[in-house]
């Protein structure tokens, strides 16, 4: 798969994603997100698991059991991402918790220093201050207008960015894709089930009337979706990764839009501007500037 290939179908994946937005919003109404979450991801790790299965048997081995808790490891960090996240939604409109979310875009350079000690390009400064003045007008120009659920889709940008930097990672080490996936999708049902054990009710009825959201964040907006993103991971940076995947803010903000009739006031859609054009900038300054110096030195 070329690198252009990748990130197409990491804009898929995007694609998917904002319009998961709609059925994670909608099915709070009737089910708790610890077990919305437990089921969605249990319905993935199903889906996925005879795919990783066929993959074990192309390569000729299991994974070892340092890769095993390497993928562990992604796991934990995709259950903290979405279980913020779905928390967050509760108490958020898709709209902003799309756009918030995709800060992701920014946090991953800023956590490559912290994990894997590599510098980051200078326009992360400029880009977070950005960012942040994004988010004071997103949330209508004043921090005591933010709510709660913007405060947890703030904290899942930062988990889904651990996410985004350990899958890059580790899938580039083991080759196994489809391996990592099944594997964090059932750590992740496993985490949230144990949560939605101790602190929510369940009842079959609550789940028959959330069926539909949890099939389809089950099986596409996870089962399909992760796995495109990790299998396109394998062919293009993390940045660029984070870059393409951030396009699911435009996408849950239009399905928000049309589906559930959420708008924003105007100081609000510049706000929304102002994030998406950090998570361009990020990525498109550093790939500017690299080009100019390998034209220069071409030249000399």
């Amino acid at each position: 798969m070329t690198r252009v290939q990748a990130n197409l179908v990491l804009l898929l994946s995007a694609a998917i994603w904002g319009g998961g937005f709609v059925a994670q919003a909608t099915a709070m109404d009737r089910i708790g997100p610890f077990w919305f979450v437990g089921l969605r991801f249990a319905i993935a790790a199903a889906a996925v698991l005879p795919f990783a299965l066929m993959e074990q048997k192309r390569i000729g081995r299991a994974p070892t059991s340092a890769e095993m808790i390497d993928f562990a490891l992604v796991g934990c960090a995709l259950f903290a991402g979405a279980i913020t996240q779905q928390i967050g939604l509760m108490t958020t409109t898709v709209t902003n918790s799309s756009f918030l979310t995709g800060l992701y875009v920014v946090f991953v350079p800023v956590l490559s220093i912290l994990v894997f000690r590599k510098a980051p390009h200078w326009i992360i400064w400029p880009v977070a201050l950005l960012s942040l003045f994004g988010i004071f007008l997103l949330a209508g120009a004043s921090v005591s207008s933010l709510s709660t659920g913007d405060f947890w889709s703030i904290l899942c940008a930062v988990f889904w960015a651990m996410q985004i930097l350990l899958a890059g990672h580790f899938v580039s080490r083991s080759s196994r894709p489809l391996a990592l996936s099944a594997t964090q999708f059932a750590v992740c049902a496993v985490l949230a089930m144990a949560g939605g054990l101790l602190l929510e009710p369940l009842s079959l009825e609550s789940v028959r009337a959330s069926l539909v959201e949890i099939l389809y964040v089950g099986l596409i907006s996870s089962g399909l979706a992760f796995v495109l993103q990790v299998v396109g991971q394998r062919y293009t940076t993390a940045p660029q990764a984070a870059i393409f995947l951030s396009s699911e803010a435009l996408f849950g903000a239009f399905f928000g839009a049309v589906l559930l009739g959420e708008s924003l006031p105007a100081t609000g859609y510049v706000g929304c501007g102002l994030i998406f054009m950090a998570m361009l900038l990020v990525e498109l300054v550093p790939e500017i500037l690299k080009r100019r110096n390998n034209s220069r030195r071409m030249r000399a």
